[in-house]
């Protein structure tokens, strides 16, 4: 299950349980309905709820990363997980955006709200 914020400075999204298919592709339609591909936009992960995903999201994920790689401004994500942060780091390199890993929701808002 997902939830999806947006506010004037970053779309949030909220990952509760096992992340799959179906809620990553409804996060991708709502950027596409709301047409937030143009670089000025930021993007807020929290993962710490996030119980799992299954594999055709992470095959999702890096078409979607190979896609909008250039079309956000920053990406946050907030995990506990070792894995996903290193999977984040790696990230770096196929992504314009700046991209920076965090343990608590507060403190990726805080960066994200900061003007460049």
């Amino acid at each position: 299950m997902i939830t999806i914020d947006h506010n004037p400075q970053y779309v949030s999204l909220a990952v509760i349980g096992e992340f799959t298919l179906a809620d990553f592709t409804e996060f991708e339609e709502y950027l596409i309905a709301n047409d937030l591909f143009d670089g000025s936009h930021s993007l807020l992960f929290d993962l710490t709820e996030m119980a799992g995903f299954t594999v055709d999201v992470a095959v999702e994920e890096i078409k979607f990363t190979r896609l909008h790689g250039g079309d956000f401004k920053k990406i946050a994500i907030v995990t506990d997980s070792q894995w996903l942060a290193w999977s984040a780091w790696l990230e770096k390199a196929f992504i314009a955006a700046e991209l920076r890993v965090f343990d608590d929701v507060a403190e990726a808002r805080a960066w994200l709200a900061e003007e460049a």
